[in-house]
């Protein structure tokens, strides 16, 4: 019977990934409607807290691009790329991951990807090689950033004071010498720009070749007025948040009870709370302090993002738990021996998991608790935490399908084969190295 409910699972999976956008929350509302009313499955409670944290983070982002914040710390990456174009295959991969690690969305690399793009094409270094990398890097970023909803939700889970720090010093410096090893991995991938075959047919045209010949020049763009403050705002935002999980006494506390979605058994603070009021608290203060209207925040593209998000989570991680749950018997029995023995075999379901579901924030709701029935410690869960970026094996992701329009010299493509993108050698190289090197930090850090 598992292995019918398992193929539902995954059917419902695979069609709303298919479907973009909310399709894998309606898909995986049909995929319990099935579990519950066919299969008669006891479901679990829905994924509240990363709902909460998803709408909390994502606005106060959409606060800091309505207020210009964001506009702000693009200008400053795209001064560090234009900087140093000769070696854009390593400063432009590095400048994204530091700003949406910062910012605790991938989103934001759609302003860098056109600059990555002409700048390595001018200089006749193939685009391919920084727009393949970045792109990993901006997705990499997610699980570090404690702004970022898939972090939030790894450190709920964990649910021990201080997991965020721990989250932070192992997958930021893993994450950066995977990145870096993802760099070597694309130095020389392809052809030369002036030996592609494609790129000297389009140098054919008069125009396409003028435009390769124009020097590189950076558009200054005006800034709102309060641009730099609301950045300072969503900084100190972070520290709070950071200060609040690395040192969990300085939080308030309650008399110890029942455990609630705002305050452990213990009595303390749930970090769904201290992330919720932080954030908000913080965006309440960019609008006020910068006079950024309510209805600008709401256009904002970041916040109109925010409802699929939530969407997404809500069906499908509903969905994945009750099944996850409903079977957890026989998945302990048949996995928890080999995982025990093997720690890293559970990266290659996590991995797996995130390639079907595009979403780093539900991939690390429905697995992760999985990991803990399966006994593995909080230093292997955070070693194997960025395989939950597997979201560029199949070509579906915007930030891919972002790099892939954005090069104008057809360099960045994908494949006949669909799977064979120009984001899988770099994509891979890079979550296996930084996967490999957590487990490395883990044994000595924790």
């Amino acid at each position: 019977m598992i292995w019918i409910e398992f193929a539902v699972l995954v059917g419902m999976i695979l069609v709303g990934s298919q479907m973009k956008g909310i399709g894998l929350g309606v898909m995986g509302m049909v995929g319990l409607f099935i579990f519950l009313f066919l299969f008669k499955m006891k479901p679990t409670d829905p994924p509240l807290d990363v709902m909460l944290i998803i709408m909390a983070i994502v606005t106060t982002a959409a606060t800091l691009q309505a207020s210009g914040g964001l506009d702000y710390l693009v200008s400053l990456a795209e001064r560090i790329i234009r900087s140093n174009p000769s070696n854009i295959t390593f400063i432009a991969p590095f400048t994204v991951y530091f700003l949406c690690l910062f910012a605790g969305t991938a989103h934001i690399v759609y302003s860098l990807l056109p600059i990555i793009s002409e700048v390595s094409a001018k200089k006749r270094i193939r685009p391919e090689r920084p727009l393949s990398i970045s792109v990993i890097a901006s997705h990499l970023a997610l699980t570090g950033s404690p702004m970022s909803a898939a972090t939030a939700a790894i450190v709920v889970i964990l649910g021990y004071p201080g997991a965020l720090l721990d989250i932070m010093k192992i997958c930021i410096p893993a994450c950066i010498i995977g990145i870096l090893i993802g760099c070597f991995s694309v130095f020389k991938k392809g052809a030369e720009l002036n030996d592609d075959l494609i790129f000297i047919e389009k140098m054919k045209d008069t125009e396409f070749a003028k435009s390769m010949e124009a020097e590189v020049e950076g558009e200054v763009k005006p800034l709102k007025p309060g641009a730099k403050i609301s950045v300072l705002i969503f900084t100190f935002a972070i520290v709070l948040i950071v200060i609040a999980g690395a040192f969990p006494k300085l939080v308030p506390s309650f008399e110890p009870g029942v455990k609630t979605l705002a305050v452990a058994a213990n009595g303390s603070l749930s970090m769904v709370t201290i992330i919720s009021v932080i954030t908000l608290t913080a965006s309440a203060a960019m609008m006020l302090i910068t006079k950024t209207s309510t209805a600008d925040v709401t256009k904002a593209s970041l916040f109109t993002s925010m409802a699929s998000a939530v969407v997404s989570v809500f069906g499908v991680v509903w969905m994945s738990s009750t099944f996850m749950n409903s079977n957890e018997v026989l998945i302990q029995k048949g996995l928890g021996g080999i995982v025990a023995d093997y720690p890293w075999t559970f990266a290659i379901a996590v991995f797996i998991m995130g390639v079907l579901m595009f979403s780093q924030a539900a991939t690390t709701k429905t697995m992760m608790p999985l990991g803990i029935v399966l006994g593995l410690p909080p230093s292997a869960l955070i070693a194997i935490f960025p395989a939950v970026n597997s979201d560029f094996v199949l070509p579906g992701y915007p930030t891919l399908l972002a790099a892939i329009n954005f090069d104008r010299t057809g360099s960045t493509r994908i494949g006949k084969y669909v799977i064979n993108h120009s984001f899988n050698v770099p994509g891979v190289v890079a979550i296996v190295v930084t996967i490999a090197t957590g487990f490395l930090l883990g044994s000595f850090l924790l």
